[in-house]
Formats: C-alpha cells, sequence, structure tokens
C-alpha cells in the first residue's frame, strides 16, 4: 500500500546537458534549485539582483536588462547608510552610490550575457503581495526595512500577473528565440502576510499561470504540488516549519533532473557528486600515504571530467 499520492511530471522534451546555459531567477526557492545545479557544475547564473519574489520585480529586470537601459543615481537612495535601490534585494545595497551604481551595472551585463547563452530560465515565482512606495506610487521589489508608514500593501490581480508574465516570456523569447521559459510556483509559504492570505496569493500565482502553460507558452515545473501535495509533512520542513528541509529539496531535485537532464548527463553527475565528496573530505592526517593516494586518484577523477568537458573547472 502507498501512503502518498505521487505526483506524475511528465519527460521535458528539450534535455539539460553540460552544455546547456541555465538562469534561475526569483524567490528563495530559485536559489535553492541554483545551488544544486552549481554543485554539479552546470553553467548557471542564479539571481544577480537576490531575491526576488513577486512577477513585476522580475519582469522589471529583466526589461532593464533586455533594453539595456543602465541604472544611475536616480534609481537609489540613502538608507541606515547604506544605498539601496527598490528595483533589488537588500543584497545589493553598497556603502557609497559609486559602489551601488557599479555594481548594478556589472550584474546587469552578467546577466544580459547568461541571457543570450541560456537554453533555460527557471522563474520561480514567491507572492502576489507587493508593497507600493507612497511617495511615488511605484510597485517596489523590497522595502530594505524603512518605517511601515512609507508603503501600502495590496494584491496583485490575476490579470496584472498574467500580462505582467506574458510579457516576460515575450521579452525573453525576443532577446533569446531559442531559450526555453519553465516557471515555478514556490512551495514557501508566506505566513506573514496571514495564512488565508498566502493560500489567495498563490491561488492568484496559479490562475494568472494557467493561460500560459495551456498554450504553451511556457512550461511549469510542479515544485508547489511536491512539497505540499506529495510530501506533505512537517518531516520535510525546516526548524521554521515554513521552508522545505534539506530532504525535501534533495527530493525536488531529484524529480527536476528525472524531467529535464538527459539520462547520459545524469551519470556524468554521478562522477560530479563523488568529486566534489573528495574536494570536501578533510583528513585526520593529510600526511599519509593513503591519503595521498586518495588525493592522486582524485586528480585523475577531475582531469578525466574535464578532458570531457573542458569548460568545466573544480
Amino acid at each position: 500500500m502507498d501512503f502518498r499520492t505521487i505526483v506524475p511530471i511528465s519527460k521535458a522534451t528539450e534535455s539539460i546537458t553540460y552544455y546547456t546555459s541555465i538562469v534561475s531567477l526569483g524567490s528563495c526557492f530559485a536559489v535553492n534549485m541554483a545551488q544544486k545545479f552549481a554543485y554539479y557544475k552546470f553553467p548557471i547564473t542564479v539571481n544577480p539582483f537576490g531575491v526576488l519574489f513577486h512577477p513585476l520585480a522580475i519582469e522589471n529586470i529583466l526589461q532593464h536588462t533586455i533594453e539595456n537601459s543602465p541604472y544611475t543615481a536616480e534609481d537609489f537612495f540613502l538608507h541606515n547608510e547604506l544605498w539601496h535601490s527598490f528595483d533589488f534585494h537588500s543584497d545589493m545595497s553598497q556603502p557609497s552610490l559609486k559602489e551601488a551604481i557599479q555594481l548594478a551595472n556589472s550584474q546587469q551585463i552578467q546577466l544580459q550575457q547568461a541571457l543570450q547563452e541560456a537554453s533555460f530560465c527557471f522563474i520561480t515565482l514567491g507572492t502576489a503581495w507587493v508593497y507600493i512606495y507612497n511617495s511615488t506610487d511605484t510597485i517596489v521589489a523590497n522595502c530594505h526595512k524603512l518605517p511601515s508608514q512609507h508603503f501600502s500593501k495590496r494584491l496583485l490581480s490575476v490579470e496584472e500577473i498574467t500580462e505582467s508574465l506574458s510579457h516576460i516570456t515575450a521579452l525573453l523569447k525576443q532577446f533569446n528565440p531559442s531559450i526555453t521559459v519553465v516557471f515555478t510556483i514556490s512551495p514557501v509559504r508566506h505566513i506573514k502576510d496571514g495564512f488565508f492570505e498566502n493560500q489567495v496569493s498563490k491561488s492568484q500565482l496559479f490562475a494568472a499561470l494557467y493561460p500560459l502553460i495551456t498554450d504553451n507558452k511556457s512550461l511549469y515545473f510542479p515544485a508547489y504540488e511536491l512539497l505540499l501535495d506529495e510530501l506533505r509533512d512537517y518531516r520535510f520542513y525546516a526548524n521554521d516549519m515554513v521552508h522545505p528541509s534539506e530532504m525535501a529539496i534533495n527530493y525536488i531535485w531529484e524529480r527536476l533532473v528525472a524531467t529535464y537532464i538527459e539520462t547520459a548527463t545524469q551519470a556524468d553527475m554521478k562522477q560530479v557528486d563523488s568529486i566534489q565528496k573528495g574536494l570536501s573530505h578533510r583528513p585526520f592526517n593529510p600526511e599519509t600515504e593513503s591519503h595521498q593516494q586518495f588525493l592522486a586518484q582524485l586528480q585523475q577523477k577531475m582531469e578525466a571530467f574535464t578532458m570531457k568537458y573542458p569548460h568545466i573547472r573544480f
């Protein structure tokens, strides 16, 4: 007897190999999957502007990047001795305005180059709730811990989200016609918005995304369903009982691998895993002959792999 409901996922027609460049954008779950890609040495660029939670923030970054519109001093403000932008995550904030502008424009160049080369772009949507900066009546990507009275909060409509996601897809396809766009909805619950409000938010994202998927304009990977419908147990959550545990992340990663990564490449991933584990090994006595033999064998493994894939470095 099977005590869980397995979420069926069809094998993708487009596959990922070690020559496939990938971009991952969006909420913190996008980072979880990108870390797995990076561990296995796939060429990936993840959130050059930091974590972005809602679709309009992702759309804004992509439009700036694809239109090659540089950031200037007008895009930043000083708060708590750091220069921030309402377009980015606080990870991008810098102690000087010059540094903030330089970092933003260098990250834009990085993202632009990555999108030009990418075969896949994974976009993870976190929430439909947005904050509006009252002084300018603009939707922000991050509030940077400014006092709450500076902002108003509202829920994006299904129509607004659909328009944003359609524009994101069109921008990417126009910039790189060969790119495959894969949307996911983060399984992380934004319970600070409220339990009911979180459900409404996720529902708006699903309803807005549905027409794009059914019209085959984009693909969808069911990360949300895997955690909340298939695993659906608190042992698959981290200590905060909100974010997925390492076990859950590993399981979702396994399902993503089975869906998108070429079978032959999966065999090569086992070699990478063996090398990565060898590189992280810390011996009690590094001077022993057995450890020197271990290092020599590890070096041989790396050389054999980089001979097959010259662009990969350990």
